[in-house]
């Protein structure tokens, strides 16, 4: 059998586009859900200093790798970087709406302050399981419109483009770990690899679940009830958690690459749809690829 490697013919392109300046958003801007608008918005609190973290990771592996590879890393840090700047203004906008966000940014840093003084192949291994997360979220919310529905437009917007780029730039992070450890034992690779996401899954939920909760307790909506309709969300209807589960599990088989799902066509429906939302002057940046 062929091992999975990520397609010749991928194009990583940076979009540089600008959603929601200078328009308001409500304040359940999800289908007027506070638990939806509530899981949406503690993981965008999340995206800037989190990108910054695996552009960092990425890079510091960058010299030496292949030209088509060291051209993917390129495209990975622009996209990345303008992915913080949108979820900057997006989180703005969660502040504008009366919602204190400085306990779910110090979750942060606590975070990424357990990593502080690891080896950097440490870093790379975290900021590929991470990226297997946010790879397999991403497809969930463009394969089902129904996460979406009834959102409004601009944040709707946002949130299919950088699922669509995650997408695109899904293999990045795993090639470089393979490049970075091509030395190493398989059974090796697979045991740091494996290890650091079970560690990475759990804190990044029980990161998000405290998000979570502690916005709607700023709604005042506190409790077991409360508890319980955000693991329906969750688990339930719609149900993200659950809809990944299996895509999570398969990080762990043999011959795992993120690739070896190829699902670029979620991309260009991505496109379409957030189109009319992006702002004037929105355009794309040519990547080295």
């Amino acid at each position: 059998m062929a091992k999975a490697r990520t397609p010749s013919d991928l194009t990583i392109t940076p979009r540089d586009v600008r959603f929601g300046r200078g328009q308001a958003l409500k304040r359940y801007w999800l289908n007027d859900d506070p638990i939806a608008t509530a899981f949406y918005n503690a993981l965008s609190v999340t995206f800037p200093k989190g990108e910054a973290y695996f552009v960092e990771s990425v890079k510091r592996f960058r010299d030496g790798t292949p030209a088509k590879l060291h051209g993917e890393i390129n495209a990975f840090v622009k996209q990345e970087v303008i992915h913080s700047r949108e979820h900057v203004a997006f989180n703005r906008h969660v502040v504008d709406q009366g919602y204190d966000i400085r306990l779910l940014e110090r979750h942060v840093d606590e975070a990424l302050a357990l990593a502080e003084g690891r080896n950097p192949i440490g870093h790379l291994a975290a900021t590929m399981a991470l990226e297997h997360f946010t790879a397999i979220l991403a497809h969930a919310l463009l394969a089902d419109p129904r996460h979406l529905d009834g959102a409004e437009p601009q944040a709707a917007g946002l949130w299919r483009w950088h699922a669509a780029e995650e997408i695109e730039h899904k293999g990045v992070a795993y090639d470089t770990w393979r490049h970075a450890t091509r030395d190493w034992p398989r059974w090796t690779r697979w045991r740091v690899k494996a290890l650091v996401m079970l560690i990475v899954t759990w804190r990044f939920f029980d990161g998000r679940r405290r998000g979570v909760l502690e916005l709607l307790r700023q709604d005042g909506m506190t409790g077991p009830k409360v508890w319980a309709r955000v693991a329906w969300h969750a688990f339930g209807n719609p149900g993200m958690v659950r809809k990944v589960a299996g895509a999570w599990l398969s990080y762990f088989m043999p011959g795992f690459h993120p690739w070896k799902h190829d699902d670029r066509a979620l991309i260009a429906l991505a496109e379409s749809d957030y189109e009319d939302a992006l702002l004037p002057g929105a355009r794309r940046v040519a990547a080295t690829a």
